[in-house]
């Protein structure tokens, strides 16, 4: 018998046929091929490493106008740009209006299912109205399946209103996709362990490209010098240590001094690298720091004179 095509072409919705009798293994059976099934999902996104870069290039353009940068999903998809965007401040010192995430629904989605809230177009609108996108926006649309209304709907407002505009999806793109938003990434992650089940291959592969989208603009916005987070700001005990660590291996300082170092620079790591380096007081680095973008190796080089 020849198999019957399947009634939905999207991958996500197809079924995984290495997991056609999951439901008769062990545990242990369960947990390797789930594993086998993730292994697919770092090439996929390696294979999208033009989009990634042209996505770093308009966040990173958009911040140096002194634009933002918005997640919209419904969902997982809107639950990890949520995600994404809260973790830039601790980690690179951002101000919470530079990187945001809107998820269909709400907060109030975050926590619990509201159900009907990703099917409208109209709602997705209203959002970017709300938050008064613009020209020097980016705003980046997060719909596994590719369908999403609220998300296409964002995404078509937003660039009424004159922003720059992204998609991520886990399907093949339809070409007008292609032609209207200023990028797409589709990691073709294959059909899911449980069939549209897209927390897991898709959201995985989603995680990864929300990652290296706002980790390499940041590191283009001058806030990593080597590999290291020089613009977090000591606001817990974690990050104090962090940030007196960073000092101490980078300006070869014994503890009370890059203490006390980090206490004159406000709690600044990279204005405290400036300030040991020049000998400059605070204000002075960190004009010094305006002038070169962020970036300390600039400053090293005296571009900011």
């Amino acid at each position: 018998m020849t198999p019957r095509p399947p009634l939905d072409p999207r991958l996500t919705e197809q079924r995984n046929p290495a997991t056609a009798e999951i439901d008769r293994l062990s545990a242990l059976e369960i947990a390797r091929i789930i594993n086998d099934e993730d292994q697919k999902v770092a090439p996929a996104v390696g294979s999208q490493l033009d989009a990634l870069a042209r996505a770093i290039e308009m966040a990173e353009t958009a911040f140096r106008r002194g634009g933002r940068m918005f997640y919209v999903g419904a969902g997982t998809s809107g639950r990890l740009g949520v995600l994404d965007a809260s973790e830039m401040p601790p980690t690179y010192g951002t101000e919470p209006r530079m990187i945001q995430g809107i998820i269909a629904g709400g907060y109030t989605a975050l926590l619990n299912a509201v159900e009907g809230a990703e099917d409208s177009r109209e709602e997705g609108g209203k959002a970017m109205d709300e938050h008064g996108i613009g020209p020097d926006d980016f705003v980046f649309g997060i719909a596994a399946s590719g369908s999403t209304p609220y998300v296409h709907g964002a995404l078509t407002r937003a660039k009424q209103r004159g922003a720059r505009t992204g998609f991520l999806l886990c399907t093949h793109p339809e070409e007008w996709m292609l032609a209207v938003y200023d990028v797409v990434i589709a990691p073709l992650v294959g059909p899911e362990v449980v069939t549209g089940s897209t927390r897991m291959k898709a959201g995985t592969a989603t995680k990864m490209v929300l990652n290296t989208i706002t980790t390499g603009a940041m590191i283009r916005m001058g806030k990593v010098y080597g590999n290291l987070m020089v613009d977090l700001r000591a606001t817990n005990l974690k990050l104090q240590d962090r940030s007196e660590r960073i000092l101490m291996e980078t300006l070869d300082l014994e503890r009370d001094e890059a203490r006390a170092l980090l206490e004159a620079s406000g709690g600044s790591v990279k204005l405290g690298m400036v300030m040991h380096w020049t000998g400059a007081d605070r204000d002075t680095a960190a004009a010094q720091l305006a002038r070169t973008g962020g970036r300390i190796g600039d400053v090293l080089k005296g571009d900011s004179r």
